[in-house]
């Protein structure tokens, strides 16, 4: 079984409380945490409908490349590359409509998956971005609030500064059903594309590891023509 699918399992099964043995850090690898076990890891994930979840997108659909970014809010890499890469990626590429560019959420941990749940609440693909804006370059204060109270709490307060009401946000956290189906949904894709670090690229099918933005663009450029 892979790291991702024990990992996910472990998840999906606790909910939106969910524990990890590991916590938000400096790695960006996936590391195995698996309190229920294997064997119940294997199907916890088999029977869940994931085409509920919204892939979120900005950018021209129709674009000749489209790039992938699989990322985990807890990821201090993540958070780099959102505060300078992907916005000389906007401004080149994707308010120009030369790619289609997709965000998938990797969940390292439950605060990972509780920051997901809030940039969902936001709705829209643009307020999902807006909000995922404010979550990364908040990461060095919510992340590190301290006990999953102070954290939640802290994320709470960035989806106020977004805009959203404390009953809609209470909803979103305590949707349990939406949280197994989003780690299921994160599984599949995950698998399907490799991913075992975050951030990864998808570049037209292609996988790669985190990369300067110079790199990024030639890559980019290569699979337009």
């Amino acid at each position: 079984m892979s790291r991702l699918m024990i990992i996910s399992a472990a998840v999906a099964a606790l909910g939106v409380g969910a524990y990890f043995v590991t916590t938000p850090g400096p790695s960006t690898s996936v590391s195995p945490a698996d309190p229920l076990g294997a064997a119940h890891a294997q199907g916890a994930e088999a029977d869940i409908d994931t085409s509920s979840i919204a892939e979120m997108s900005l950018g021209n659909p129709d674009a000749p490349v489209t790039v992938i970014e699989y990322a985990s809010y807890t990821c201090p890499h993540c958070a780099t590359f959102h505060s300078g890469p992907f916005k000389q990626l906007k401004a080149d590429y994707i308010d120009t409509g030369k790619i289609n560019f997709v965000y998938r959420e990797v969940y390292f941990d439950r605060y990972g998956l509780w920051a997901s749940m809030i940039a969902r609440c936001a709705g829209s693909p643009q307020s999902f971005f807006g909000m995922s804006d404010l979550i990364y370059s908040g990461q060095s204060t919510w992340a590190r609030a301290g006990d999953p109270t102070e954290i939640v709490g802290e994320l709470r307060k960035i989806g106020r500064l977004a805009g959203l009401d404390s009953d809609t946000m209470e909803a979103c956290l305590q949707d349990g059903d939406k949280a197994r189906t989003l780690v299921a949904w994160y599984q599949e894709n995950a698998e399907a594309d490799g991913i075992d670090s975050t951030p990864s690229f998808v570049i037209n099918g292609q996988k790669y590891s985190n990369m300067s933005y110079a790199e990024m663009a030639e890559l980019i450029d290569a699979a337009a023509e």
